[in-house]
């Protein structure tokens, strides 16, 4: 991997985060997996790919189930983490789900 950025662990939990639905703050738990993240050399676009996805799965679902338990750990996002290592996802993908997402993010994160 030369040219791909690999996940900052601070960036990261920053994202992770501002998401909602998450904790205000990151746990031991959190970092530790950011870490391994992060020794994996996994790369910004597959974790900022996988946040937002699972965001756009929880956020623009039918409002007529029941509402979803917030998000308790970085964990619950491993399982997109890995659908989005086995799936080419297009980079214009990742603009249209933050566009969807806008109103359930900060301009911050939005431009990261």
């Amino acid at each position: 991997m030369t040219d791909v950025e690999i996940v900052s662990i601070e960036r990261l939990l920053r994202l992770y985060l501002a998401l909602p639905h998450t904790p205000s703050r990151a746990s031991r738990y959190d970092r530790r997996l950011a870490l391994d993240l992060r020794e994996r050399r996994i790369s910004w676009e597959v974790v900022e790919t996988a946040l937002l996805l699972a965001m756009a799965r929880r956020c623009l679902r039918d409002p007529s189930l029941a509402p979803l338990p917030p998000i308790r750990s970085l964990h619950y996002f491993l399982p997109v983490i890995e659908e989005v290592l086995s799936t080419e996802m297009a980079p214009e993908y990742v603009r249209y789900l933050k566009r969807k997402l806008s109103p359930y993010l900060t301009p911050d994160i939005l431009s990261e």
